[in-house]
């Protein structure tokens, strides 16, 4: 029976978490030090997001300069938004160890909590990550060598992983708490910043994509004129095929008028073509006889033969 159970036992510990190898009085310092991680993430990516705004303000200019303005402003504000939601997650933290729980000590809280804790430390990973990913595809995005698409889904998924951290802080919140009331007011923020990154990012993108010949301020005098003459050729051979087009469209039009026409009215040459027997329960009433047309007469000129009298006086 020894080697079946020693079996069992291997299993057991290959389904282990690796996140419990770790003792569980170490939990509580891993909580800390991926809370301050987390916010070095942070500041590292405003830093990089400056530095990335003022390179954009020399190396670009016109209508992409403007789109990457927008963008990283949008980005820094988010960034801001999530530094903000980490320390208020923090604090919510700090207060829900003081209260004690039963708990004498922190490191007794986490390691009772254990399962709470590691949900902690997933989630302030994931929002240390998910910055440093958005900043790198913001910087990618600046220098034209990435997709605006990543920018996105990179805005989706750290909106997700802050709510992922939200959840995990209010497990074991007060539901009074003033800590849980300002934390979920900057879940409501940064949903809001990511939602502005990605409709930055969006309309940065088809202005570009649109008005990319638009921009004419790195042209010389000569370029310009000679895209100008190019332009009004171009217009004189718009206009020309558009007359041609309007043209054909009314030929078009009156050629259908005239099938129209002749398909609404029986031909002359054809009056012995049988008309289609009408379906059934869609039969119309016949037409209703009209009086004939009499001129009127007098009372001298009625006749009995119409069956119509003179009337007679009778005095009683």
């Amino acid at each position: 029976m020894r080697a079946p159970l020693q079996g069992i036992l291997q299993l057991g510990q290959d389904l282990k978490p690796k996140s419990l190898d770790v003792r569980q009085e170490e939990l509580g310092a891993m909580v800390d030090k991926e809370m301050a991680a987390t916010s070095a993430a942070i500041e590292d990516a405003v830093r990089r997001i400056e530095d990335m705004m003022s390179q954009a303000r020399h190396e670009s200019s016109g209508v992409k300069l403007e789109v990457n303005e927008r963008i990283l402003n949008s980005c820094t504000d988010l960034m801001k938004a999530i530094r903000l939601l980490v320390m208020t997650s923090t604090s919510l933290q700090k207060e829900i160890v003081e209260s004690g729980r039963g708990a004498a000590t922190q490191q007794e809280f986490y390691a009772k909590n254990s399962r709470w804790t590691e949900g902690l430390i997933s989630a302030s990973k994931a929002v240390g990550w998910g910055a440093t990913q958005l900043v790198e595809s913001a910087d990618k995005v600046v220098l034209h060598m990435g997709k605006y698409e990543e920018l996105i889904v990179c805005s989706h998924e750290i909106a997700a992983s802050t709510a992922q951290l939200v959840a995990a802080s209010k497990v074991k919140a007060n539901k009074n708490s003033p800590h849980l009331s300002r934390l979920q007011e900057c879940s409501r923020t940064v949903n809001e910043r990511a939602a502005n990154v990605v409709a930055s990012t969006k309309s940065g993108q088809e202005q570009i994509e649109d008005r990319d010949t638009m921009d004419f301020s790195g042209l010389s005098l000569i370029k310009l004129k000679k895209q100008e003459m190019e332009t009004q050729v171009r217009v004189l051979e718009l206009e020309k095929t558009l007359e041609a087009e309007r043209v054909r469209l009314g030929e078009l039009r009156k050629q259908h008028y005239v099938l129209a026409g002749g398909m609404g009215t029986p031909s002359e040459e054809e009056p012995s073509r049988p008309s289609p027997a009408p379906r059934s329960g869609a039969t119309k009433k016949p037409p209703l006889a009209q009086k004939p047309s009499i001129a009127p007469r007098t009372d001298n000129q009625l006749d009995k033969k119409d069956g119509v009298y003179p009337a007679q006086l009778v005095n009683y």
